[in-house]
Formats: C-alpha cells, sequence, structure tokens
C-alpha cells in the first residue's frame, strides 16, 4: 500500500489547498440579478475533510461549481494549491482541472464500457503516466477502498457502492491537491453510504486526499473534519469536529441545521 505523506509548512501547520477571499456570484441583470455567492471566504488546509451544507438555494451547488473550475466568478479571488484559478485562461484551466483536481459525483459517471481497473486508470492515462506507474497506483488506490474483487468487473456488475468507491478511487488516483465531492452518498442505501464515507476519512488519515463535500445530508456530514454552513451566499456558521464522537458531532450538526432560519447567535 503507498501512503502519500500531508505536506506540512515550515511553521508545523499544513499548507492552505483552497482558499476564497470574497468571492461573489451574479446570475442574470437587468432589474432582477442573483446573487447566487455574497462574497464568501474560506480556507481548506491540506488533508482536511470538509463539508458544505445549506438549504436549496443557500449557493452551496454555485460554490462547489466555481471551485470546480466549471463557472466562474463575477469577482474575487479562489486560489487552490496556491494557484489563483480565477486568472487562468480556458485552456489553463482544463490543464489545471485534469492535473490539480479530482470530483466525485452522485451518479457515479462511470464509463460502462470499461472495467472499474480501466474507469480508473483513464485519467493516469490521459495524463501520459507509464504504463507500470498506472498499474502501481492503480492497485494501491484499490487496496485502500477495498474495491480489488471489482478491478476487474464492469459498472453493471457491480453494487451502487462498489461503483461509487470506483469512482472516488478515479478521482484519487492522480493525487489531486483537492477532491471534489458533489452529494456522493445520494444515490447509496445506508450500509454504502457509510462505507464510502468511511473509505472518505481513511484517505484523510492517510494524507492521500483533502476533500470538499457538499451534502444536505446530517449524517454524511458527520463524517467530516469541519462543515460550513451556507446561507443566502455566504458563510452562516462552521463547526468543528475535533475529539468529539461522530454522534455528538450528529446532534451538534442537527442544532445548526434547525436554527439555519434564525441568526448564528441561536446556534449553541
Amino acid at each position: 500500500m503507498v501512503v502519500i505523506t500531508q505536506p506540512v509548512a515550515e511553521n508545523g501547520t499544513p499548507p492552505t489547498i483552497l482558499e476564497t477571499r470574497d468571492v461573489v456570484k451574479i446570475y442574470g441583470g437587468g432589474q432582477n440579478p442573483t446573487r447566487a455567492l455574497n462574497g464568501i471566504g474560506f480556507t481548506v488546509a491540506a488533508g482536511e475533510f470538509v463539508g458544505v451544507m445549506g438549504a436549496s438555494g443557500s449557493g452551496k451547488t454555485t460554490l462547489l461549481n466555481c471551485v470546480s473550475t466549471i463557472d466562474t466568478v463575477t469577482s474575487g479571488h479562489i486560489l487552490i494549491d496556491g494557484q489563483d484559478i480565477t486568472q487562468l485562461r480556458q485552456k489553463d484551466l482544463a490543464r489545471f482541472r485534469r492535473q490539480s483536481l479530482g470530483f466525485v459525483f452522485q451518479d457515479f459517471n462511470l464509463l460502462d464500457t470499461l472495467t472499474g481497473r480501466e474507469n480508473i486508470a483513464l485519467a493516469l492515462t490521459i495524463l501520459r503516466r507509464p504504463p507500470r506507474e498506472v498499474d502501481r497506483r492503480v492497485e494501491a488506490v484499490a487496496a485502500v477502498l477495498g474495491i480489488e474483487p471489482v478491478l476487474d468487473k464492469f459498472p453493471y456488475q457491480m453494487s451502487g457502492g462498489q461503483r461509487q468507491r470506483v469512482a472516488s478511487a478515479r478521482a484519487i488516483v492522480t493525487e489531486p491537491a483537492l477532491v471534489l465531492a458533489d452529494e456522493p452518498t445520494g444515490a447509496l442505501d445506508s450500509k454504502a453510504a457509510k462505507d464510502l464515507l468511511e473509505s472518505f476519512r481513511l484517505l484523510v488519515r492517510q494524507r492521500s486526499a483533502t476533500i470538499l463535500m457538499v451534502t444536505h445530508d446530517a449524517f454524511a456530514a458527520s463524517h467530516c473534519d469541519r462543515i460550513l454552513f451556507i446561507r443566502d451566499g455566504q458563510l452562516f456558521y462552521q463547526l468543528v469536529r475535533g475529539d468529539q464522537s461522530r454522534k455528538v458531532f450528529f446532534d451538534q450538526i442537527m442544532r445548526v441545521v434547525g436554527a439555519m432560519g434564525g441568526d448564528p447567535d441561536d446556534v449553541g
């Protein structure tokens, strides 16, 4: 098994992988523009598993789209691994996306005509990695996620949980600076969701991933290190798990979710 060591800054703390600075996103024009993001700012450190929660229309999906370079900001800056993606040209964005970002989607997005092994290896092949390195990396990430038995199966031969873990392996095999997960447990049953989230935590503990996950599910969020709550395009509140049990953290998440219609001072 290959374990990737988390980089550490000179002061002993992990470096910042993601930073958003006063990000604004406005859709439409004229008399009724929609301000989907309204000056949001936060950071994510290397090796952190951060969840983003918020009601429908809160801006969390827009935030993920902007961080993933799918959409562009109206103003403000987004830095990933020190690179300001708001300043990149389109062709440079495509290269950056391939090399520095990994994606896990709710509907898996696996290619039906490829085996699990081939789906995972595809990103490395696009990056023109040597065959021996491709094999080594695929086997290593498959071992971490416990999907060796399905590497030579096609997606239709796998369970939903296995397909999502193959998709997660594909996202992490290139060793991206940041993995973006969009409702990754949405199509899974409770056991498969729990297995996937525990796999995410395993990847984080081994320093092989920094994950930003958008979710509406408090159970999924309770597996994170930290939760950012978004309301009206702004950071409403955040929770840090620390040494608390997942159950205690879950209860805190539910209290914040219940207070989202009120004032941040109501939480506690």
